[in-house]
């Protein structure tokens, strides 16, 4: 089955210059979209581990912050 999209001009120009010559329009916006969504994650996960891996992630960022404030340290 297939379905007519309306795309502004900019957007279907970005998909033309990254669609490669083996594939159609769909299997350009279906790579270039990357597949699956986070949101397929839902009823994957429970409350406790999305908390940890949030917890996780959360203290990761705040080492790489910590880490680039030293290295901008030391350029000052």
């Amino acid at each position: 089955m297939s379905h007519q999209v309306r795309l502004e001009d900019d957007v279907y120009e970005r998909i033309k210059a990254n669609k490669r010559d083996d594939e159609s329009f769909s299997d350009a916006v279906e790579r270039l979209i990357g597949g699956r969504s986070l949101r397929d994650l839902r009823e994957v996960f429970d409350g406790d581990q999305v908390s940890e891996m949030r917890d996780a992630i959360e203290a990761a960022d705040e080492e790489d912050r910590d880490e680039t404030r030293e290295v901008a340290e030391r350029f000052e």
